[in-house]
This record gives structure tokens, sequence and C-alpha cells, in this order.
């Protein structure tokens, strides 16, 4: 062993590994204990969960490949029941999942922010807005009205950052929006409105829920959501689960989620959707100040029923319809969301037209008192402008020189007013000699009252004309 066999420097560097080991105290590893105990469990409680589960879906597969094979059914149908079955599930939820929210110094800061955020969005939207709600009473009834304990889910398109909380203080009266504990909890992406702890606080002390973007429908916030209304609350959710891409044009397709809510729910929710349209104009994309002046027209719903989802899926032991039950929960949303959205454009259509033709007959009545309050009677042809019988002077007119008096009136332009006849009777001279933007422009001196500038105006008119006449 000491010539050469290779003994001597093994047993120098495992002297040296001890000698850096004891300097720097390194523990010696032994690496069975990574993977099991001394009694045989796994390590940790991770592993195990995942050991089990696979451990599962072996067995699962087996069965149904033996139950496919006896049937005579496929493989690929069994492996989408046995996936449907694993993914969908009714998970019942508590009243209280998180009780941050529910602590006294939230519940106290509830009441404080939300009436005074509450009102103040009321007075931005009906003050300095102009908004038009149809249906309003439904809303109002099933907040009010509704059984003690009976939850309340609302519904709606997702249009602006700013649809919650504007519209939904615009729905509601002020004196509603006091009782803090009565208002709706809502949702928010974590990545937009709990990033920091002063945000987390803030969002949490309006009521709402954080929400983390692809963690499924069985994640904790979906979980608070649903404690919520099996509390009896009142929760606003987006089908949509994001703004709309296009600028309120259409609304995307309604997510799984809110399907959830409505059917893992202790007690059937009440579910009331309404639309909106023209907060886009309000809170654009890429704005972050409000403006103002704008309209926003608001349609709410009839609540949507769910009784018969109820009735065909009473079987709690029916986990692989579950999926199922979730999805027509959500496309009867979805659908009923989309004929209000129809109703909605077709209001605003409707008054972008009455809106058009009053300012078209805005304009038409400005310009026949604009003709009204020329004072005619200073330029001598007083009686003569609103008579519908022909002047002695226009008479003789048209018996000597016909040509002329037609180009005359083709020359003349028409009155501003269709109240006013086209064949206004004007001093013959008048038509000859003087040229239309010339009377036009003693019509708006006509309306200065002052006899100076009259005057001034007349002598303007008649000394080009005699001077004409003198050359002619």
């Amino acid at each position: 062993m000491a010539a050469g066999g290779g003994a001597p420097w093994a047993e120098r560097a495992r002297v040296v590994g001890v000698q850096i080991r004891n300097r720097f105290r390194v523990a010696p590893v032994d690496r069975r204990w990574l993977w099991r105990r001394a009694d045989g469990s796994v390590a940790t409680e991770a592993v195990r969960r995942w050991s089990d589960r696979a451990r599962t879906l072996l067995q699962r597969d087996r069965g149904a490949d033996q139950s496919s094979t006896s049937t005579g059914t496929s493989t690929e149908t069994a492996a989408k029941s046995s996936s449907s079955a694993l993914r969908f599930y009714r998970k019942k939820v508590g009243k209280e999942v998180d009780g941050i929210e529910d602590s006294v110094i939230f519940r106290s800061l509830q009441a404080l922010a939300v009436p005074l955020i509450g009102n103040a969005c009321y007075v931005f939207m009906h003050g300095l807005n102009s908004v038009q709600i149809y249906g309003a009473e439904k809303l109002h009834q099933a907040l009010q009205e509704r059984p003690k304990g009976k939850p309340l889910l609302t519904v709606s398109n997702h249009v602006a950052a700013m649809d919650d909380p504007f519209v939904i203080a615009s729905l509601l009266p002020p004196s509603v929006m006091l009782e803090a504990q009565k208002l709706r909890w809502t949702l928010c992406a974590t990545d937009r409105c709990f990033t920091n702890p002063v945000l987390s606080t803030f969002f949490r002390s309006v009521k709402v829920l954080p929400v983390s973007r692809g963690d499924g429908i069985y994640q904790k916030g979906m979980d608070m959501a649903l404690s919520k209304l099996n509390s009896g609350g009142w929760v606003h959710i987006f089908p949509e689960g994001s703004r709309s891409r296009d600028g309120g044009k259409t609304i995307a397709p309604a997510k799984r989620g809110v399907g959830r809510l409505v059917m893992d729910a202790d007690s059937l929710p009440v579910v009331i959707p309404f639309v909106h349209t023209g907060m886009q104009d309000i809170m654009p994309v890429g704005k972050r100040i409000p403006r103002t002046g704008k309209r926003v027209i608001v349609v709410v719903g009839d609540p949507i029923k769910f009784d018969d989802l109820i009735i065909e899926n009473s079987d709690d032991t029916q986990h692989i319809s579950r999926g199922i039950l979730y999805d027509k929960a959500t496309q009867r949303i979805g659908q009923r969301l989309q004929e209000l959205k129809v109703e909605v454009d077709r209001l605003a259509a409707e008054q972008q037209s009455e809106l058009k033709n009053h300012h078209v007959h805005n304009v038409s009545d400005d310009g026949f008192r604009l003709w009204q309050q020329v004072d005619w009677e200073g330029f001598g042809i007083g009686s003569y402008m609103f008579s519908s019988e022909p002047s002695v002077i226009q008479v003789q007119a048209k018996e000597a020189e016909p040509e002329s008096q037609l180009e005359a009136e083709q020359s003349v332009s028409p009155a501003p007013s269709a109240a006013i006849s086209y064949d206004v009777a004007v001093p013959h001279w008048f038509q000859r000699h003087v040229d239309p933007s010339e009377l036009m422009g003693f019509a708006a001196r006509g309306l200065m009252k002052n006899r100076k500038f009259l005057e001034e105006g007349y002598r303007e008119l008649v000394e080009p004309a005699s001077a004409r006449w003198s050359t002619a």
C-alpha cells in the first residue's frame, strides 16, 4: 500500500478534507437523508404529496384502461373524464377565509374610506359628467330587499381602470354609501393593486380582495370572494377578467371563475348584470387623470336565474360534471352581458343622433332669431322683408325689365332660415345695386342698437351706390 498503490494519496486526501471541514465547520452530509428518513418515510411534505398524486394517477389510468377495454370506449374519452374529475370539484369555503379584512382595524378604515370615496365618485359622475341609468331600481331592490343572508353578485363589462368605483357609485344613492358593510367587495390583481404595503392597505380599506393572474379558479382570492357571498355579502366581479382591448366596442368571453362563484356558494346568489358605455372617454387607456364633461349610459338587466342548473346537478357526487356546470353558468352570464351590450349601444346611437339633430335645430333657430333682430326699419325696408305680397316696385320692375329682374333674383342669396320665404320683397334698387355680401354685412351691423352705427353703415351703402349711378 505504501509503494505507489494509491492508498497514501487517498489517505492524504481524506485528511485534507477533514482539516478543511473542521476549519470551516462544515458538517458531514449523508445523502441518504435527502430522500428518506430512517423510518423510511418521505423527507418533505411536498415530495410526499407529489408522490401520492403520481401513484393515484397511475392507478387511475390503469383502471381507466381496463374499463375502456371492457366496455369498448376509447382511451381518449376515459383520459378526458379522468382529468376533468381531477380538475373540477366543489370546494366548500367557510365564512371567514382570511381574517385580515374582518379585523377591527380594517373595519374602522372601511367605515371611513368607503363612504368618503363613494360619495366623491358620485359627485364626480353626476356633477362633472352626465350619467343616464336605465333599470337602477333592479339593483336597489336586490340590495335593499333581498332576504337576510342572501348573497348578491353583480357582473358588468370592464372598459376603464376606474369602472369600479365610478360606475358603482353612480348607481347607488348617497345614503346607501354611508353604510360600508352593505357595499360591494371586488377583486383586483395583485400585480396592480397590491404591489407594496401602502397600496395593499389602501385597497383593503376600500373592500378590494387580491387575486393572482393565472392561478386558476381555486386560488385563495376566489375563496375569499366566495366566503363573502357565504356571509350574505355583495361581491362585484368583471367576468372578462381584464379591461377591454378595443375601448369597449365588444365584450370578451366570460371566465370560468364567475361560474364557480355562482355554483359553489352555499346559497344561490342574486346575480344582477349591467353594461355601461362612455367610461372609455372619462378614463382612456394610458391616462391617470379622469376627464369631465362626458356622457355615460348604464343599463341594468333583470336578475339571471340558475335554478334549473341547481336541479340538474342536485347530486353532490357528480364531480365529473362540475366543470360543465361552471361553463353553463359562465355562458349564461356572458350571453346576458352581450344582450345588454346591444341595448346600451342602441341607446347611445339614438342619443348621438338626437344631439346632432338638436344642434342643427339650434343653429337654424339662432339664424332665424338673428334675421329677426336686424333693424330693417333703419334700412328703409321694414315691412317688405316679411311680406308675402310683392311690392309695387317689384311689379313695375317685372313688367319693364323681366330679364334683368330674373338676373337680380338669382344674384340674391336665400334667407338663412326656411321660415322666411325665398322671394322676399326687397326693394328693386336694393336687388340691383347691393352686393349680397354687403347686405349680410349690414344685417350684422343691424344687431347693434346704437343709432350712430346704423347711420354710418347707411352712408357707406348710399355713397358707393350714388357714385355708380353718377358714372352710369
